[in-house]
């Protein structure tokens, strides 16, 4: 029974996690694995966006620290899991995150010198190229991004790696030339165009889109929300 005067602990929590995962514990969260909890993560990551949203609106934090707990809570049972299986637990994970933070900050905890965000950003990706090298689930830089994101988003990080390490991104006026193209397709062929051929030009056009975000770094996932907000605001 929760005690209402006791002010939980970090150490409380990971005990907690612990007790509903042993021989007694919730029926649900004995039998939960990585894999199973996929969707919860993908859920609680959008519900805290959600509640960052939130905040912004209302300056009213409750939300948003109800849903980074959620965050936490499925951080701790795939340690929890994790330990389980003898792999790592969740003290591996603390120290590990620590480590990275401090191996990538070496204009604060070492002696390199970085005076800007851009210094700090080229000193960060220099750093995870030398950390990557021998990472035996690393298949290429293109196959690196996660598939798991938004397509909007694994679009402008594929482009902006393509143009990184092959130099084969495209320009803003090839882009604009090419969305114009396939405008010009699609009012040729008015409505009876063919399913495949209108799936083909919708991708190449988003693709196009995507990388004009890319080029004037715009978070796509972001504006298309915020539009999807407006449109929701002015028919409700």
């Amino acid at each position: 029974m929760e005690q209402q005067n006791k002010k939980y602990t970090y150490e409380d929590f990971l005990d907690i996690i612990k007790t509903l995962r042993g021989e007694n514990g919730c029926p649900w969260d004995k039998v939960q694995t990585h894999e199973s909890l996929r969707p919860c993560m993908m859920e609680e990551a959008a519900e805290l966006l959600a509640s960052i949203r939130i905040f912004e609106r209302t300056g009213n934090p409750e939300n948003m620290r109800e849903e980074l707990g959620d965050v936490l809570l499925l951080v701790v049972m795939h340690a929890q899991i994790a330990s389980e299986e003898g792999l790592f637990a969740m003290e591996d994970v603390v120290d590990e995150i620590s480590r990275k933070m401090v191996r990538r900050h070496p204009h604060i905890f070492g002696t390199v010198s970085a005076d800007t965000t851009e210094e700090v950003l080229v000193n960060w990706e220099e750093i995870k190229k030398e950390e990557k090298k021998g990472k035996d689930w690393i298949e290429s830089p293109l196959r690196e991004i996660p598939r798991e994101l938004p397509a909007l988003a694994r679009a402008a990080k594929v482009l902006k790696k393509v143009d990184k390490h092959y130099g084969k991104a495209d320009t803003y006026e090839h882009d604009v030339e090419s969305l114009q193209k396939a405008v010009d397709v699609l009012k040729a062929r008015g409505s009876a165009i063919g399913h495949e051929e209108l799936e083909q030009i919708m991708a190449d056009m988003f693709m196009s889109l995507s990388d004009i975000a890319r080029i004037h770094k715009i978070p796509q996932e972001q504006i298309l929300d915020d539009r999807i907000d407006d449109l929701i605001e002015r028919y409700e």
